[in-house]
């Protein structure tokens, strides 16, 4: 049984001016990070942006894993291709406005189990339905 509240840390270095890249670090992993040059930045690390794509897509990919071994689902492959878009809101401030994933599960036990556990986990994933972005999903199974 999971205890709640979890707390997971990270710690980031930075330093001076937009175009020096900077670390961050959790607890199994560092990552180098910077500015994209979307945002006028020198780009060539991950970024803010790419971060928040990834938390999404595998927190449906994490979901979906724990939802298919306690339904006894196996399958040889997920592959997860995403994308986000930022936009301008309302205000005229930039936002993670939308949020397309396109799912591909591989020769799963059973067809129709992935497709309603895919669903499933991309309505109830935690951090996928703690964000404002809308979510769009595809889920091919093969």
């Amino acid at each position: 049984m999971i205890q709640y509240p979890l707390s997971f840390k990270s710690e980031t270095v930075a330093s001076n001016g937009v175009s020096s890249l900077w670390k961050t670090r959790s607890q199994y992993d560092e990552s180098n990070l910077c500015i994209p040059p979307e945002f006028l930045g020198p780009g060539g690390a991950l970024s803010p942006e790419d971060l928040f794509n990834q938390a999404l897509t595998n927190c449906f990919v994490a979901t979906f894993k724990v939802f298919a071994e306690n339904s006894k689902l196996s399958f040889e492959k997920l592959t997860a291709h995403s994308q986000l878009i930022v936009d301008l809101d309302e205000k005229k401030r930039p936002v993670m406005k939308e949020f397309f994933l396109k799912v591909e599960i591989s020769n799963p036990s059973s067809h129709d189990k992935a497709l309603v556990l895919a669903k499933k986990a991309s309505e109830t994933g935690f951090i996928l339905n703690s964000v404002k972005t809308i979510c769009h999903f595809d889920f091919k199974v093969m």
